[in-house]
């Protein structure tokens, strides 16, 4: 068998390697730059009592300056909008929930890909149009699976179906609220998204879309001022909608076409 030289073995890998996407980190661990907060019932930007905070290397977020939650959803966005990517992130609850907060966010976070721009939303608006990655822990009732995708001001499709319905369950396992968990969105256009959970494969739907009907955030705004109904780009958002929760390592690999 023929061996080629250990010159062009070295040559033959760096070029590969070259070729490999590269990870971006899109939080610099040190400050929210390349971010924007925007908190319903507040401006733009209005980092409200200190919702989002960088501590040790992390985004928390914290409500240990709010009286009282008083529907006050928030989401940080990136400055830049992205269309086909694989977003990296981990996740961990800490603390209890506002006490004024809907029951349903106990224990409850995500991530929003295809999200409007903030600059879109209304100044009370308490979700982009998006699909949220949905991060979830046990409650001590049964099996909660993280993972999810929910479907603000937004509709997808799986098998070739239209869904309109505003939560679709994946097949992840659930986890306690204090243990770090790893998720990846392989986000592709209006093609495809897929979730994972610590490298495994949990969920998997297509064709991301804006909901005419206005189900959960105005959709028929973007679509009035002439958006199109397919989504196949947008900005990524960490949630807050009243659980305190840390985000770290927040990483983006570029896709080709």
């Amino acid at each position: 068998m023929r061996r080629l030289p250990l010159l062009a073995l070295t040559v033959a890998t760096l070029a590969a390697a070259e070729e490999e996407p590269k990870w971006f980190p899109l939080f610099n661990g040190k400050d929210l730059s390349g971010w924007t907060p925007k908190i319903a019932k507040h401006a733009l930007g209005e980092n409200y009592a200190n919702t989002f905070r960088v501590e040790d290397g992390m985004i928390k977020v914290s409500y240990d300056g709010y009286p009282k939650f008083d529907q006050r959803f928030g989401h940080l966005f990136t400055n830049l909008a992205y269309s086909r990517y694989i977003l990296r992130m981990e996740y961990r609850f800490a603390g209890k929930m506002m006490a004024d907060a809907p029951k349903y966010v106990n224990l409850n976070s995500g991530v929003m890909i295809h999200a409007q721009s903030p600059q879109s939303m209304r100044f009370d608006q308490g979700f982009p149009s998006s699909l949220e990655f949905q991060f979830l822990a046990d409650e001590g009732k049964g099996d909660r699976p993280t993972a999810c995708v929910c479907s603000p001001g937004t509709n997808l499709e799986l098998e070739g179906k239209l869904v309109t319905q505003h939560i679709i369950q994946s097949k992840a396992p659930t986890f306690p609220a204090e243990q770090w968990v790893q998720i990846e969105a392989e986000v592709r256009g209006n093609d495809e998204v897929i979730h994972r959970v610590n490298g495994v494969e949990v969920l998997r739907y297509q064709r991301p879309q804006l909901d005419p009907r206005n189900h959960v955030s105005p959709a028929t705004d973007l679509l009035d001022a002439g958006a199109d109904l397919q989504l196949s780009s947008g900005h990524i958002a960490l949630q807050a909608e009243g659980q305190p929760v840390w985000f770290r390592k927040i990483e983006l690999r570029r896709l080709g076409k």
